[in-house]
Formats: structure tokens, C-alpha cells, sequence
């Protein structure tokens, strides 16, 4: 995942557009190839969500673009933003408000804001032009096109014209004089009119010397029907009488033109339908933050919609109410769901300072916000940019799908008219009116199985329904590349504070000395802690706090008078009549406090242990010693046990040294061997280029700073949501929670996604490679050809959908 090679044209952009009239993988290679004879542009074009994310340099203009798709036979339309930028939020507010709040905007706004945004990731630089960038009206993305509304009426009349025409075709009891007329005209209006899609789209293909899957079915559909018509029309008494002699060797096809169409209807119809339900998850998310907020201006309390929000401004959050921006908390105590964003069902505490993110649900008190972060910089729509960018790329797996479908037509074509010549040739010298037919059965058959739309959905649909379903989880799969990494991976680096711990100190032991007990160290050493800002500080208060609660006191520490603190010495106080004293060696030495040296000794075998150590003195003498540790997350054992299962070694990496590396390690279940302690950032780089010099393909869990080079020199980097935003650009995969067990979570759906796309392309390739030889020996009827290829696209979409259980 190094950087070192990314390249990008300067001034381009990226733009987004909806695409109408895409059936099929052809209709996609088609549009990316004439996008990417446009100089410096290069397309990637998505069949479900019928959109493509289109490069564009700055010589060439949004509507060349638009047009070069229309003139491709298409309908393009460039993608509204769904997040203004922070400079169109910017220019709102410069009529609506009246003086900057809380800071104005001179800070809040990034020096890009409304331009050019990268982001780094192992395939190149991905480009963000925010008016292209946002992921725009992807929640109608199925809105236009063949829209099971839009077939649903088509499919009915079909179907009620089919079943008489089947019948009286294919049942002698029920046919009556002259019945062939009666069912082509039942049939006319099926293949006319029902059919008219598939017939409009040839037509438009047909124009610009192109053929996709449509120019198959109108083809085959229109060939049996007029086929049928010219039998009719050579001998009009055909049918003059039931059950007439040699009717059952198939020399009408009505039959077969109409349940192919209506087949063909049903699976576009079952297509739309399970595409929409695989867009859903993203949907989901773009839905989730906040319409209005309510800000306080002048001291008095405004509504106004969320995307008018500004850096800078302060929003009242009630509780029950969604936080409308990411902000900082600067008055009010009060619990954030973050379960719709992190998957973490746990409520987190904030208080003024407390960093909360748009879209999350304030569960009690009355909060104030103040905003850093609005509209298209906002965590929510960042999150819906990875996923939307994840779902519009490519697997390296699918090009071999996009290289055959690019031929795949007019193969097909050839095929059909090779298996009508040959059949005549194997009946020559004389040819038979029913092999003729068997002739003309088998073309029709032919082009009737053959299905690229399976080919064109295999890899986009897996993509869309595993990356959705990731989003729900809170994990952010960046493209589809990593799907290809996450299956080679074999080693996981994971950096120990915040990732595999919490990175707060806590109580883990208290030593109390002669005439004292554990209990009232820690109480007295709480008492006067609790006067002090300092972490140590908090967590000793803490933990004192907790043993107390249930006590006589009703939990409460005693009061402290004469407090005074030292930046990195310690605190004294007078607690209970008695001065208590709580810090480091130095701090004794200079308040006259003398450690005996079995104390002395004491004190370094527990920091021997890579505890961080405070003496606590009473009244001048040595009373204990509290001894304090980072505290490993709930879940990190289990994690790494799952870690383990999916064949990955764990590797622990910190810059503690090696007691407190090795008693982490122990804790969650890694060998000795397996840990690398005191290593610095530059260091981490330096033992992912080892592991991956002795052969390891290296992922890399990380949260902060100091992980980002790390994360991208590795070649899968996996960042914790509860971090940075650099370790999360840095990143491929993002878990937007704070659980170890969400990595494992994200690796396995990452490849359960992957197997998905496999699965669907194997069915794809096996189905046409089986189908069009049967067809083509006259060994299929062609109705149960047509059945077989509307079956095969809702099978490779039927079978993406199952992602959407994944982890429940």
C-alpha cells in the first residue's frame, strides 16, 4: 500500500452520473470505452447502481462528458452534490447571518474546502470534487431506468396473453379451428408492445453499430414471431383443424416468443426489484443525519436546515434528537448513541470537550455543540463517499468478465447463424420443412440462453450488497481491491494502545504498607486526586470512587482543604485531618518523605511489571503504593482468537517496553514471539517492510498519528474509527466503532464479499458456457431457454443478497 507511486492529474475533478437505458456488461464496456477516448478521462461505470465515476481533466467540460454518453445511445445526467461544500455553506450564510459565531469560519474551513480533496489509498489517489464528490442523490439511484414500476405493467399484460397462447399451442384438447391466427394475435401484443424495452434498446444500439443483450432477445423474439407469421402466411389453413399433422413437430413459434418475453420481463422485474434491496444499506446511511438543527444566535434559538450549518455555529441538541454536524460538546453532560454510525450498541459519555460526531443520537441531557465539521467534511458523508466510491470501482477479478463481454454479443450472433448454416449443411442435399425448423429452433435458442447481464451483474451487485452491508456494521470497505487483499493476507500487525487496549490508565493493584490496608490508601490517595485535571489523576479518583460506592458515606471521598499540585511531580492536600500526599519518587523527596528500601523495592518491581507507579504518603510517612495499567478491551481475546481462525498470525506492536508488551499479549492470546515492543513510528514502518521482505502479505490495525505510515506501507491497512483522520485516509479498511473484534468482523466480510463475486461470476461463465452448446445442438426448447436466462441474472442477484445476513 505505498504511496510512493500515486500519480494524478493536477486540476482534474471528479464527476458523478446517473446513467439511463443499461442492461447489461456490454452497455458498461461500451460507455467506458468511448468516455475513455476522451483525452486524460477515464471511467468506471456501475451497472446496479446505473451510474459512473468519471476522472475528468480540466480541458474538458461536465457536458462533454453528458454528451459523449448520450451520443453512445444513453441518457446521462451529472449527479446533484446530496452535501454542499463548506464554501457553498459559506456563501449561504454570508446573507443569512449576521456576524460569525463562536470563532467565525477563519479556522474551521480546510484551505481545499469546495476543490480538491485526495485521498491516498494502495491503487492511486482518488480525487474529490465536492460538487461531483458528494455522493449525491445515490438514494434514488434506482429511480430511473427499467424500474420495477415501470415493468410491472408490461409483465402483467404479457402474462395474461401468454397463458392462453401456451395453452392453445401447446394443448391439442383446447385448440380449436384456425386457433394459429387467434394466438398470433394474442401473441402481437407481447412481442410488440411488452417487449418494447428490449426492442427500443437494439434499436438504439443498432444505430451506433453496437449490440448488447437486448439486440439477443429482440432478435430471437422478433425472428420466432415473424417466423410463425410467414408459416401462416405460406399456408393460411394451417390450422384450420385441432390437433392438425405435423403441428407437433413446432412449426408455429407464437408460444415461444411469448413466454420468452414474459420470462425475460420477470427477471428484469425480480432484477429491480433485488437491486433496490441491495442499495438499501447505503440508502440507510445517506438517510440518517439530521434534516434541521436548532442553533442559538444572539442568545436566542434558531431552526435552519442541516446543510446550512457553518463551522463555527452552536446547535442545541435535546434529548432524543440526532446531533446535526460533527462538533465539540461546550456545555451540558449527557449520553451519544453512536449505534447507527460505529455498530457499538454501548452508550459513550460526553461532557464539555467530548468530541461527537452528525448523525448520532443524544440519549439524555440537553447538550451545546459547536460545529467543526459540516457538510461534505462531516464523518456521515465521508463514510457514504468510501462506501459509494467502493461500490462504482472495479475488482481485479471482473476485468476478465468486462474483456469477455465486450466481444460477447456479436459472438453470439455469429454462433446463432453458424448453428442455422450447419444444420442445414447436415441436412443437405434435400431440406425437409421440419429441419428447417429444427434449424431455425435451434438459432433461436441460441440467442435466446446466451445472457451477458449475468456477466455484467457477477461483480457490481456482490460489491454493492457486501459494501452496504459493511456500512450497517460501521465498516467501511474503501474499494474493491481490497477484497483481492483481504483474501492474501496472512500476518496482522496490531498496535497496542487504542487498538488492542483502551489507552486509559486504570487501578490495576494497590500495596498498602505497615499499619495501612489497601482499601485506605486508595481512598485517601482518591480524595486528593479528585482535586487534580490530571488523567493519573482521574483514574485513581475513579477507582476510589467505585470501591466506596455502597459504603456508610453513600460514596462519596472526603473533602480536601490546602490543595496544591506540581505539573509532573504530584498532589498534596489535607483529607480527614490527615496531609496526604500522592505522586512520583521526586515529588516524596522534595515534600521530605523518605521510602525505606524494601518500599524503594517494592516500587520497582511493580514497575518492573510496566505499571506505572504513584506513591501515596500520610502525614510524612510511606503509606502504599497504587499501581496503574493500560487496560485491555472487552472482546480483544476473543478478537484475536477469530483473528487466529481466519488464519492470520497476530503480531502485538508498541512503543512500551517489553513487561508491559508481553502482559498485554498474554492477556489476549499472543505468543511471545509474536510481540515487538519499544518501537517508535518510524520503527512500525520499518517491521512492516520486514515481515513483508520475509514473504508475509502484512495488514495493519491501527488508530493513531503515529500508525498512519505504517497503515499505508502496509498491504492491507485496517484504521479504528475512534482514531485520527489521517490513520483512517491512510487506511483501506475502516471500522468506525472501537472493538478489536470489528477488524476480524471486517476481514470476514471482506472475504465473504469477495467469494460472493467469485460465485457469481463461476455461474455466470458455467451458464453460458454449458447453454449455448446445448442450445445450439437443438437440445433446448427455446422457452426453457428464455426461463433459463431471466433465472440466471436473478441467481447471481439472489445470491448477493444473502450478504445482507452477514453478522446477524
Amino acid at each position: 500500500m505505498s504511496t510512493d507511486h500515486l500519480h494524478h492529474q493536477p486540476q482534474s475533478r471528479v464527476v458523478e452520473l446517473d446513467i439511463e437505458g443499461m442492461t447489461c456488461a456490454s452497455c458498461v464496456n461500451r460507455v467506458e470505452k468511448k468516455l475513455g477516448k476522451l483525452d486524460g478521462v477515464e471511467a468506471s461505470v456501475n451497472l446496479p447502481l446505473e451510474s459512473a465515476h468519471v476522472t475528468v481533466p480540466a480541458g474538458i467540460t461536465d457536458q462533454q462528458i453528458v454528451d459523449t454518453v448520450n451520443a453512445t445511445g444513453y441518457k446521462a445526467t451529472v449527479r446533484l452534490p446530496r452535501y454542499p461544500s463548506q464554501s457553498t455553506a459559506h456563501e449561504h450564510h454570508a446573507t443569512d447571518h449576521d456576524q460569525p459565531q463562536h470563532g467565525g469560519t477563519e479556522d474551521g474551513h480546510s484551505a481545499d474546502s469546495g476543490g480538491m480533496r485526495k485521498r491516498a489509498s494502495k491503487g492511486g489517489t482518488t480525487e474529490h470534487a465536492e460538487h461531483g464528490a458528494g455522493v449525491g442523490a445515490q438514494g434514488d439511484h434506482m429511480s430511473h431506468g427499467p424500474a420495477s414500476s415501470q415493468l410491472r405493467p408490461r409483465l402483467i399484460v404479457a402474462a395474461i396473453l401468454t397463458l392462453p397462447v401456451l395453452a392453445i399451442s401447446m394443448v391439442p384438447a383446447v385448440q380449436f379451428p384456425n386457433w394459429g391466427w387467434v394466438a398470433g394475435a394474442l401473441a402481437f401484443p407481447v412481442v410488440s408492445w411488452a417487449a418494447w424495452p428490449f426492442h427500443r434498446a437494439a434499436a438504439v444500439n443498432a444505430r451506433h453499430l453496437a449490440s448488447t443483450m437486448d439486440t439477443l432477445v429482440s432478435i430471437g423474439v422478433a425472428a420466432a414471431y415473424l417466423f410463425s407469421v410467414w408459416q401462416l402466411a405460406l399456408d393460411p389453413r394451417m390450422t384450420e383443424h385441432p390437433a392438425m399433422e405435423g403441428m407437433e413437430s413446432g412449426g408455429l413459434y407464437f408460444e415461444v416468443a411469448a413466454v420468452v418475453t414474459t420470462f425475460l420481463l420477470l427477471g428484469r422485474f425480480l432484477e429491480a426489484n433485488a437491486k433496490q434491496k441491495a442499495g438499501d444499506a447505503l440508502k440507510a446511511l445517506l438517510n440518517l443525519g439530521a434534516r434541521d438543527a436548532t442553533i442559538l444566535r444572539h442568545g436566542s434559538e434558531h431552526k435552519v436546515p442541516a446543510d446550512q450549518l457553518r463551522v463555527g455555529d452552536v446547535v442545541v441538541v435535546r434529548p432524543g434528537e440526532k446531533i446535526a454536524t460533527d462538533g465539540e460538546v461546550i456545555d451540558g453532560i449527557s449520553a451519544v448513541d453512536a449505534s447507527l454510525l460505529t455498530g457499538e450498541s454501548v452508550p459513550v459519555e460526553v461532557e464539555p470537550g467530548s468530541k461527537v460526531t452528525g448523525a448520532t443520537i443524544n440519549t439524555s441531557g440537553r447538550l451545546l455543540v459547536r460545529a467543526t465539521r459540516v457538510g461534505s467534511e462531516t464523518t456521515l458523508a465521508q463514510m457514504a463517499r468510501l462506501v459509494s466510491q467502493a461500490q462504482t470501482g472495479k475488482a481485479p477479478i471482473a476485468r476478465l468478465a468486462d474483456r469477455i463481454s465486450a466481444v460477447f454479443v456479436p459472438i453470439v450472433l455469429a454462433l446463432a447463424v453458424l448453428t442455422f448454416a450447419l444444420w442445414l449443411a447436415f441436412s443437405s442435399p434435400v431440406i425437409e420443412p421440419a429441419e428447417l425448423r429444427a434449424a431455425f429452433t435451434a438459432a433461436v435458442t441460441v440467442l435466446v440462453i446466451a445472457c451477458p447481464c449475468a456477466l455484467g451483474l457477477a461483480t457490481p451487485v456482490g460489491l454493492l450488497t457486501g459494501t452496504g452491508r459493511g456500512a450497517q456494521l460501521g465498516i467501511l470497505i474503501k474499494g474493491p481491491q481490497v477484497l483481492e487483499d483481504t483474501r492474501t493476507v496472512d500476518t496482522i500487525l496490531l498496535d497496542k494502545t487504542g487498538t488492542v487496549t483502551t489507552g486509559k490508565l486504570a487501578v490495576a493493584n494497590t500495596l498498602a504498607f505497615d499499619g495501612y490496608q489497601g482499601k485506605d490508601v486508595l481512598r485517601l490517595a482518591g480524595a486528593v486526586e479528585a482535586a487534580s485535571e490530571h488523567p493519573i489523576a482521574h483514574a485513581i479518583a475513579a477507582a476510589a470512587l467505585e470501591a466506596q460506592t455502597g459504603h456508610d458515606d453513600g460514596g462519596r471521598l472526603p473533602a480536601v482543604e490546602h490543595f496544591r499540585s506540581a505539573p509532573g511531580g504530584g498532589v498534596v492536600g489535607t483529607a480527614d485531618g490527615r496531609v496526604i500526599l500522592a505522586g512520583r519518587t521526586g515529588w516524596l523527596t522534595e515534600n521530605d518523605v523518605r521510602p525505606s528500601g524494601a518500599q524503594m523495592e517494592a516500587l520497582a518491581d511493580a514497575e518492573a511489571t510496566g505499571a506505572t507507579a504513584i506513591w501515596v504518603a500520610v502525614d510524612g510517612t510511606p503509606a502504599g503504593i497504587i499501581s496503574l495499567r493500560d487496560t485491555v478491551k472487552p472482546g480483544s481475546a476473543e478478537a484475536v482468537a477469530k483473528l487466529k481462525k481466519l488464519g492470520l498470525r497476530p503480531i502485538l506492536l508498541t512503543g512500551d517496553n517489553a513487561a508491559v508488551a508481553a502482559q498485554v499479549a498474554a492477556a489476549v492470546g499472543i505468543s511471545p514471539d509474536n510481540v515487538y515492543a519499544g518501537v517508535l513510528p518510524a520503527g512500525k514502518v520499518d517491521a512492516v517492510r520486514r515481515l513483508q521482505a520475509g514473504g508475509a502479505i502484512v495488514a495493519m490495525a491501527g488508530d493513531g498519528v503515529n500508525d498512519a505510515a505504517a497503515l499505508a506501507q502496509a498491504d492491507l491497512g485496517i484504521a479504528m474509527g475512534s482514531g485520527t483522520d489521517v490513520a483512517i485516509e491512510a487506511a483501506d479498511l475502516t471500522v468506525m466503532g472501537n472493538d478489536l473484534g470489528q477488524v476480524a468482523q471486517a476481514i470476514e466480510l471482506s472475504r465473504r464479499t469477495l467469494a460472493t463475486i467469485k460465485a457469481n461470476l463461476f455461474w455466470a461463465f458455467f451458464y453460458n458456457a454449458v447453454g449455448i452448446p446445448v442450445a445450439a445442438l437443438g437440445l433446448l426448447n427455446p422457452m426453457i431457454a428464455g426461463a433459463a436466462m431471466a433465472a440466471s441474472s436473478v441467481l447471481v442477484v439472489a445470491n448477493s443478497l444473502r450478504l445482507r445476513s452477514f453478522g446477524k
